[in-house]
């Protein structure tokens, strides 16, 4: 049996459904500005491409655990 998803990533799901995107494309644009603060990205996710905050913190949560993970 699959283990739940908890966390961020549990909004994952959600994300893609609302925004007809998947989490691919979304952490690619969050690349694009890799050197604003989390609270500039979620912000820049709200007002450039319209997504509400919580699934603004969840994407830029992860993309910059991931992202510290790889520096």
């Amino acid at each position: 049996m699959a283990e739940k998803v908890t966390g961020p990533k549990s909004y994952f799901p959600s994300i893609e459904k609302r925004y007809g995107k998947p989490i691919d494309y979304w952490m690619a644009q969050l690349a694009s500005v890799p050197d604003l603060t989390h609270m500039q990205q979620v912000q820049w996710l709200k007002t450039e491409h319209g997504m509400g905050h919580g699934h603004a913190n969840a994407l830029v949560g992860v993309f910059r655990s991931e992202h510290a993970k790889r520096s």
